[in-house]
């Protein structure tokens, strides 16, 4: 018989009051807000969150991240990684992800283990079956998931944010701006910025799901079927200017649509 979610619940503060104090890897996306707010709720000032900033992540995430735990009283550092100073992900080889996490989650693991914490991130059910190469730093540092040893799933979680009233339920995924970019294409902070500002302008414009990806000089938008119209639209009234002018020669719409980990097909 399949778990409620009131029992998959009843679960996660389990884990959580088994590993006593935690650091949380606090991204600010919606799996990792509503295990910090759970985890707050549960082991109260026995947890401390932990945000990476480095040239993947855009500003606006920071930002978001920042605000979450400060309306919360929540204990947040912030953690500075020049990933793009390490050639094994600069140069973008298909385990980019794995040598990337494994970095920044060593560095909290040592930060953690100077204050007795234990490092939980927000791994969910779903991802365990998803191309994540990143996951395997995971175990071998024994970084513990509560959401995925809840079974929660993706739907589980926004359905418990909701419940808790917790503005990001029905915030869109987001992975970092490195997965916009093809393996084996060098990774510099140019191209990261010119692809987070055509991000961005098309956020600004109200779309709901949005991944630019950049093939050498042609920018692949994705955007969910139902807003082809408007992507169209608004090419004709001058976005596609505006994304030729942050320097792609060719703007582009993927008639397949928002995937995610589409680069890994």
């Amino acid at each position: 018989m399949m778990a409620s979610l009131q029992e998959k619940y009843e679960d996660l503060c389990a884990s959580l009051l088994s590993a006593g104090s935690v650091l949380v890897a606090f991204s600010g996306g919606i799996d990792s807000a509503l295990l910090l707010d759970v985890a707050h709720e549960v082991l109260e000032d026995r947890v401390l969150a932990a945000t990476a900033r480095s040239a993947f992540v855009p500003e606006r995430e920071m930002a978001e991240a920042l605000s979450f735990c400060s309306a919360r009283g929540i204990a947040h550092i912030i953690v500075d990684e020049d990933v793009l100073d390490e050639e094994s992900i600069s140069s973008n080889p298909t385990e980019r992800c794995y040598h990337c996490k494994r970095r920044m989650l060593e560095n909290l693991c040592s930060l953690a283990a100077e204050q007795g914490l234990v490092v939980v991130d927000g791994t969910n059910a779903d991802d365990m079956g998803d191309v994540r190469p990143g996951a395997r730093a995971l175990t071998e540092l024994g970084v513990r998931s509560p959401l995925a040893e809840a079974d929660l799933t993706k739907l589980d979680i926004r359905e418990l944010a909701r419940q808790r009233g917790l503005d990001e339920w029905d915030k869109p995924s987001f992975a970092c701006l490195a997965s916009r970019i093809p393996y084996g294409e060098e990774i510099t902070v140019d191209k990261l910025a010119r692809i987070d500002k055509a991000e961005q302008l098309l956020i600004g414009a109200g779309f709901s799901q949005v991944r630019v990806r950049a093939h050498g000089n042609i920018a692949r938008i994705e955007v969910v079927p139902s807003e082809f119209n408007m992507l169209l639209g608004l090419a004709r009234t001058g976005m596609s200017e505006a994304i030729h002018d942050l320097g792609f020669a060719y703007v582009t719409l993927d008639v397949d649509g928002f995937r995610s980990g589409s680069m890994n097909l």
